[in-house]
């Protein structure tokens, strides 16, 4: 079996074109039926939402996987969609990833809520899966991409992608299918999740846990929990931006014309700059992100270790035959960049860590991945 565009839903508006024509960047979805996951648990059916920008060739060498981060979506690029991509500057004609010579796919997570199967999906009965929808690992969200891989008639990936949690993938596909992956890059990602990693993520898990509305994951229907998701998110945000950005963006500055000091009433106080900033970022994230999707791809991601059952991170590694990129951020508190370094070191061969240097912190992956343009050209994506 394969799919073409004509077999799949789409649920993006994007302007009319020529019966035929590609659709970059609207969001399809495919089943995958039964999915057997790695803890134990089982999905009787699944699918799994995706896009794609430019052709695949016919054969299929210059398909690229591109892996999205923790609260992303599949749409990378804007392609011939309304909404802007989360790395526009890397994916598109012209661009690094040059949709004009590359066949470029991404695919939202299992367990995730822009399109895959995951806890407010439906069950055989019609009823939200809620809180008995299984663990899922970041392993298990691999065998998945590779069913839709198959569907799309992809034995080899010329090369996959990802920062962050899409990082995470992109080093499992290296080493789970070791030949269907030419080429992987990972970007402020490390081998495994650590204790501080998995610590901060557990606070988040008990913000979203601890919201009364939560009702243990069976919340749909009702209140949503959105105290504790926005909550989370403050949490991680905090992570995904370096104390330099914050002082310098906001240093003790009030918002506005509000007052966070001097108030006989503690009720009363107003905010400073940099805590209005993190209300703005939780509002967004409980507008657009489930809360059990939260819980699951977080604790995918704390689950995740490259050496689980395989030994030394050297002997884990060793299972590639893929080319390696290795990026980090130099400002980097969640993924530190000695965290690449020791990746990197482990690798088959001699692979450098390049370094994206801002301010920003970890999200400086998503917002200046540009600055890894002539890096990830002159290793991967040469020019033609």
């Amino acid at each position: 079996m394969s799919i073409s565009p004509s077999d799949t839903v789409t649920t993006r508006r994007a302007p009319s074109s020529p019966a035929g024509e590609p659709r970059d960047g609207i969001l399809r979805t495919v089943p995958i039926g039964s999915v057997q996951l790695e803890t134990g648990g089982r999905l009787p059916a699944a699918e799994l939402a995706f896009e794609t920008w430019g052709r695949l060739d016919p054969d299929g060498s210059n398909a690229v996987l591109v892996e999205h981060a923790l609260t992303g979506s599949s749409h990378v690029a804007q392609g011939h969609s309304a909404e802007e991509g989360w790395w526009d500057s890397l994916v598109g004609p012209g661009r690094t990833l040059d949709t004009d010579r590359y066949f470029v796919v991404s695919i939202n997570m299992l367990g995730g809520c822009y399109g895959s199967t995951g806890p407010a999906s439906p069950d055989p009965d019609g009823v939200p899966w809620g809180s008995r929808f299984p663990f899922v690992t970041i392993r298990d969200a691999v065998r998945a991409e590779a069913q839709v891989a198959d569907l799309l008639g992809i034995d080899r990936w010329h090369s996959v992608i990802g920062g962050s949690m899409g990082g995470a993938r992109a080093l499992e596909w290296a080493v789970m299918f070791p030949e269907r992956v030419a080429r992987c890059a990972v970007v402020a990602c490390t081998a495994a999740s650590s204790a501080e990693q998995i610590a901060f993520a557990q606070a988040q898990l008990q913000a979203i846990r601890m919201d009364p509305n939560y009702s243990g994951g069976d919340y749909y229907g009702q209140e949503l929990p959105s105290a504790g998701l926005g909550l989370a998110r403050r949490i991680a945000h905090i992570t995904y931006r370096s104390e330099l950005e914050l002082q310098s963006r906001f240093g003790r500055r009030a918002q506005g014309a509000e007052l966070p000091f001097g108030s006989a009433v503690p009720a009363a106080r107003g905010r400073y700059q940099v805590e209005s900033y993190l209300d703005h970022q939780a509002d967004k994230l409980v507008d657009r992100f489930d809360a059990n999707s939260y819980v699951v791809l977080t604790e995918a991601l704390m689950s995740h270790d490259v050496t689980r059952g395989r030994g030394s991170l050297r002997a884990a590694l060793s299972a590639s035959t893929a080319e390696f990129f290795v990026a980090a951020v130099d400002t980097d508190r969640l993924y530190f960049p000695w965290q690449s370094d020791e990746l990197a070191r482990a690798l088959p061969g001699d692979v450098p860590v390049h370094t994206i240097s801002s301010a920003v912190g970890h999200d400086a992956f998503l917002t200046e991945i540009h600055q890894l343009n002539a890096q990830l050209r002159s290793a991967f994506y040469p020019e033609g």
